[in-house]
């Protein structure tokens, strides 16, 4: 099997802090990785370093068959990079900003206006390619951006939460967009601050936590290690609920989320639940809700990391 990204004991230190803490990947040629992880957790850095932008402290690794570190100039030709946030000059207008690019990048005047032309079309943005950037959408922004990252046709695109701060519409033509690149061969590694994006279009996911790889695997993979399907129960009185919560945990032997009135579970064995439907009838408890349902990738995150990926994307949306 050929390989498009290949890490091993990647390590890089700021200060007394392990940003990297011997990292290892393998992503083959045409898949998209994503990659998930609390904020602080190393994977904006595994891609600074896997697009040569920052140097290792120990470790290597080689970008379309290229070392990072020794063979950066041809590492730097067959990549692409999008950033968390749009890298477009608002002054120059959509068609200039990659007009622009493909110049730097060696393409003839007329070549590099046809590349630019043919992006814009791509990219739904031929009406608004003679206008300023300074003027488009949050949306229009990210598929420029995203664009100017594919003006020289790169094998490999790293995207560094390319959605974060987008509607729902622009987030969804993005991923269309994304598929569209996977079809054509081209390999993606995705970090991202929804799960859902990660569930939607990766066909593998690492999860990264305190600079170290915890956990990899397809969606479905990672999901049915959690144990497969999660119990959720909703009692008619909210009274109820530290009462559902205790019934539950002592069949299920775990610890139950409870929130928004309503006990959430990990069940490994679907034969325990008649027993605890048995247990709340008998202490006259009366289920408004009960249903068995298969795990989310947030409940994997949370069972990794301890926290929820929609907290710590709301904590990062506040704070920007």
């Amino acid at each position: 099997m050929k390989y498009a990204i290949q890490a091993e004991g990647l390590a890089k230190r700021y200060s007394r802090t392990r940003a990297l803490d011997g990292v290892d990947l393998q992503v083959p040629q045409g898949r998209i990785l994503g990659v998930l992880g609390p904020n602080g957790a190393g994977k904006t850095t595994a891609v600074r370093v896997l697009a040569t932008l920052v140097r290792p402290d120990g470790g290597g690794a080689r970008v379309a068959g290229f070392d990072v570190v020794r063979q950066a100039h041809q590492v730097r030709s067959l990549i692409g990079l999008t950033g968390q946030y749009a890298a477009v000059d608002d002054t120059l207008t959509g068609a200039e900003n990659l007009v622009m690019i493909g110049r730097l990048l060696g393409l003839t005047r007329a070549g590099a206006r046809r590349r630019a032309d043919g992006l814009l079309g791509r990219f739904a943005l031929t009406e608004a390619g003679g206008r300023a950037a300074k003027t488009y959408s949050g949306g229009m922004r990210r598929r420029l951006d995203l664009a100017a990252s594919l003006v020289g046709r790169p094998r490999v695109l790293f995207l560094d939460e390319p959605t974060a701060g987008l509607d729902p519409r622009s987030r969804t033509e993005l991923w269309d967009v994304v598929r569209g690149l996977q079809d054509e061969g081209v390999t993606v590694l995705l970090t991202t601050q929804y799960l859902e994006e990660a569930d939607q279009l990766a066909d593998d996911i690492v999860v990264f936590d305190h600079g170290k790889v915890i956990a990899h695997g397809t969606p479905d993979g990672l999901k049915a290690a959690l144990g497969g399907q999660v119990l959720e129960v909703r009692p008619v009185e909210t009274t109820h609920l530290d009462l559902v919560r205790r019934v539950v945990a002592d069949v299920l032997d775990v610890t139950p989320e409870v929130s928004q009135g309503q006990v959430t579970a990990p069940v490994r064995d679907p034969a325990a639940v008649p027993a605890i439907v048995r247990r709340l009838d008998d202490l006259d408890v009366v289920a408004a809700e009960l249903s068995l349902r298969r795990a989310s990738l947030d409940e994997v995150f949370l069972a990794l990391t301890g926290r929820r990926a929609e907290d710590r994307r709301r904590d990062a949306e506040a704070a920007a």
